[in-house]
């Protein structure tokens, strides 16, 4: 039986109702709910219908006039209340204050808020048991402070507006710095202490959608998670006059590499008192930020490669000495290359182009097949799992910071032999880019890499990625072949460590 007809064969032999619809198992509930998932809800639901069963019994015991039978199930209902207050709230609390995150609540209650309104409780209460006018005039002024910290708050984020502007090139890790403005569109008033944040998302749909929707039914799977809001400080104003503009140059750090889809923006402020935290969101032009993967010095590596460099003169861009062409100013060129006579002449920036002196092509092969090691005592986390670790943005795994040394590492080759003005050809996964040189077509590559998944597997299969490596090696001459890869040279054929440069990572 070939491959394709056993896949169709292992889709048709799925379980499925009247209607063609998926149903479920005890292998899929098992990838969905954990075994602490059943158990939390079997104790919860126990644990709360008891409660429900005492408290009725000792109304019951009440009415019935037996008061030591009716104290007894007070107090075991009370034990519930507590199972209840210690097992079943906190968990319920941790998912609504993740829900609550992600919706657009305008205020919060601050420590310093919770703490006032419980002395405004205790102060009130000690003023009705006690009629005392001191007490009276304390809760007026705690209930005053209050109020007017809520009202004054939330007028302070009232007609506000949030430019940002940011590079054309982010690096992973390296402080990036971004020009924010907030604009105070008030007539009378000023703004005071107001943090800016940008909210945006990874990826348009989950990474499990995929593998969701084969594992539920469809009227279940029609709505996949979604990927978490991410949130990225940006500055913080201490003070905007009215109707002004204030700009700040603020620094920001990027954790990793990969796409950032700017939603909206967020405004917060604790002002005046601190006992509310007042949000306003606004909506934002939906923008992508691409930020490139980390560099990393590769000297080591570059020390012990024999590349041959030639002293030919080519009809192509390079750093020779003889004049190739003359061009207009482009974003990312070098003003050391301005030819300022021809500027002059023509009032615009001209750019001369000098024609290379060395046939020199890098081609930079990345293998993403990745085997996934586990521990002895380590088990492969279920579907529920991998979604919890994708809400809460866990992606410290050791097999995925290799990954990211191999990607690192691929990126600082191709920025390496930018500089040299080499011509640069990214493979991923025998996926070929085209040549080019220069730091628009180092920008691309480096696009790319930024948005690279591994691929994990169980067995590396060689014979056919053999082949596309030949193929890659054998196009041209006067070009070398990296392969950045998990494979040691024992994986791979004599012929093929042979014709390339291998980079173990």
């Amino acid at each position: 039986m070939g491959r394709n007809q056993l896949k169709l064969y292992r889709a048709a032999s799925r379980r499925r109702d009247s209607n063609g619809n998926k149903l479920m198992n005890f292998k899929t509930l098992g990838q969905i709910f954990s075994l602490r998932d059943f158990r939390n809800a079997l104790l919860g639901t126990v644990v709360v219908l008891g409660g429900l069963g005492l408290a009725i019994f000792t109304l019951w015991a009440h009415r019935s006039g037996d008061t030591r039978l009716a104290g007894i199930a007070a107090a075991v209902s009370l034990v519930f209340v507590l199972i209840i207050l210690i097992f079943v709230v906190p968990p319920l609390a941790r998912n609504a204050s993740a829900e609550a995150s992600q919706m657009n609540l305008p205020f919060e209650l601050t420590i310093g808020g919770a703490v006032i309104l419980g002395l405004i409780v205790i102060v009130g209460f000690s003023a009705w048991n006690t009629g005392n006018n001191l007490l009276f005039l304390v809760l007026s002024f705690l209930s005053a402070a209050l109020v007017v910290g809520f009202f004054i708050g939330s007028a302070c984020l009232k007609k506000l507006d949030v430019k940002m502007r940011f590079p054309e090139t982010i690096f992973a890790e390296e402080p990036t710095l971004i020009l924010v403005s907030l604009h105070n569109r008030k007539r009378l008033f000023p703004t005071f202490s107001v943090v800016t944040e940008v909210r945006g998302r990874e990826r348009e749909k989950s990474a499990l959608a995929d593998e969701i929707k084969e594992l539920l039914p469809a009227r279940w799977a029609d709505k996949p998670p979604r990927p978490p809001i991410i949130k990225h400080t940006l500055d913080y104003f201490v003070y905007v006059p009215r109707r002004g503009e204030i700009e700040n140059k603020a620094e920001h750090i990027f954790k990793k590499r990969g796409r950032f889809i700017i939603k909206d923006f967020e405004l917060s402020t604790r002002f005046p008192f601190g006992f509310f935290r007042h949000r306003r969101r606004l909506s934002a032009q939906e923008a992508e930020i691409t930020i490139f993967p980390k560099l990393v010095s590769i000297e080591k590596e570059i020390e012990d490669l024999p590349l041959e460099v030639g002293k030919l003169v080519a009809n192509k861009r390079g750093m020779g000495q003889d004049l190739l062409a003359l061009r207009d100013y482009q974003p990312m060129d070098d003003l050391r290359r301005v030819d300022w006579k021809a500027t002059a002449r023509t009032n615009r920036l001209i750019i001369r182009e000098f024609s290379a002196e060395d046939d020199k092509r890098i081609t930079v092969f990345f293998d993403t097949r990745f085997r996934k090691t586990l521990k002895p005592k380590e088990k492969k986390k279920s579907l529920r799992e991998r979604m919890e670790d994708e809400r809460k943005g866990i992606k410290s795994t050791p097999d995925e910071e290799r990954f990211e040394t191999g990607v690192s590492k691929t990126a600082s080759f191709l920025s390496y032999f930018t500089e040299e003005q080499a011509e640069i050809r990214l493979v991923v996964d025998g996926e070929k880019g085209e040549f080019g040189i220069g730091r628009e077509h180092l920008s691309e590559c480096l696009k790319r890499l930024a948005t690279v998944e591994p691929k994990f597997i169980e067995k590396f299969a060689n014979r056919d990625f053999e082949e596309v490596l030949g193929e890659i090696a054998d196009e041209r001459d006067k070009s070398h072949t990296f392969l950045v890869t998990t494979q040691s040279e024992d994986n791979f054929s004599p012929e093929i460590v042979q014709k390339l440069n291998l980079l173990e990572f």
